[in-house]
């Protein structure tokens, strides 16, 4: 079942279908759909909503990739599994293969089937890639402040004029990276923020419930504060928002088509390409940046104005200091040691 299968038939096989339906219920339950959209028992229901979205679509691609273009076989063996480790191991960093490994292992669990990647041959295998192939980490530029500041004038100016969609779309995206910025969110908890868990305080603050995140497991969310700034103000943004949306409740962030008709919430995909897009507004390089960007831009501002590393961890949500550190820009102070630039 290799070289002449279709790819429908290797789809089948490996339980593609299966995982591509995941990933649809997934959306669909977060963005407020799911009756409308699919019928599903309540279990599955249920079941489909353990899963974050982002998950259930990474794995879902590792899958396709494990047997459609490496040509593996599910259920794998712990050698299939070896192999494939090896073929990988110049091409995805370690932690990308863990990744890999913990898609596998869940498809085997979910199916049924004995989980090889827990093999000792298999963590043998990923410590010695570890061993021989450690790269830096690839890390997304952080913005900093006055980069957002462009960024927000330029969209500011694109509010004053244009059409409606241009209008709708300036000022929405103001919101995104004012948001986005200032309470270091990430990019999927930036898509699933919903105007009913949201509390305004006009002119003094916000108060947000973020209903699930990467690291709550156990889904019991957490209540995040947002007070209101002299300038680059996201409860301003905020405020404008909702009155150039006319929006009341569901989604914050929405799709927003050619006519000014706004449709489901962003992916989290879409934060990446509206900074890209306001980096190019404002004119300047969009190279290096993304979704993270924000997050771990306002980490490092929040670093250099002296913040300490636990109050950051509290008000980002990192539990460990390695964490935090990932994301902050290290500048030791060399003093008179330091050489000036020309």
């Amino acid at each position: 079942m290799r070289a002449g299968d279709s790819s429908q038939s290797r789809r089948e096989h490996c339980g593609l279908d299966s995982i591509g339906l995941c990933c649809r219920i997934i959306h669909r339950i977060h963005s407020g759909n799911v009756r409308d959209s699919v019928k599903v028992n309540e279990p599955e229901h249920y079941r489909q909503a353990a899963r974050r979205q982002s998950t259930a679509r990474r794995y879902a691609q590792v899958i396709e990739h494990f047997e459609v273009a490496w040509g593996g076989m599910l259920p794998a063996t712990q050698g299939s599994v070896v192999h494939y480790l090896a073929a990988q191991a110049e091409r995805f960093s370690p932690g990308t293969l863990r990744t890999h490994l913990a898609a596998l292992a869940y498809w085997h669990q979910q199916h049924g089937f004995v989980d090889p990647t827990k093999a000792f041959e298999v963590r043998e295998v990923l410590r010695g890639i570890q061993a021989l192939h450690t790269r830096p980490p690839q890390q997304a530029e952080p913005l900093q402040l006055q980069e957002l500041e462009a960024c927000v004038e330029a969209l500011r100016q694109e509010e004053q004029a244009g059409e409606r969609a241009a209008r709708l779309r300036a000022c929405r995206d103001r919101l995104l990276l004012l948001l986005g910025f200032w309470r270091a969110l990430r990019s999927d908890e930036l898509c699933r923020l919903r105007i009913e868990h949201i509390q305004l305080d006009r002119g003094r603050g916000l108060k947000l419930f973020l209903a699930s995140s990467k690291t709550d497991r156990a889904y019991q969310g957490r209540q995040l504060n947002m007070p209101a700034l002299v300038r680059l103000c996201p409860v301003q943004a905020y405020e404008d928002w909702l009155a150039c949306s006319g929006l009341t409740q569901g989604l914050l962030l929405r799709g927003i088509d050619r006519w000014g008709h706004l449709h489901a919430g962003l992916h989290s995909y879409s934060v990446s390409r509206v900074l890209r897009r306001a980096f190019e507004r404002a004119r300047l390089n969009a190279e290096g940046y993304s979704g993270h960007s924000l997050r771990r831009g306002f980490a490092t501002w929040a670093s250099a104005n002296q913040w300490s590393a636990k109050a950051l961890m509290d008000y980002v949500g990192w539990r460990d200091v390695q964490s935090a550190m990932r994301y902050i820009e290290a500048d030791a102070a060399f003093g008179t040691w330091r050489r000036k630039s020309a």
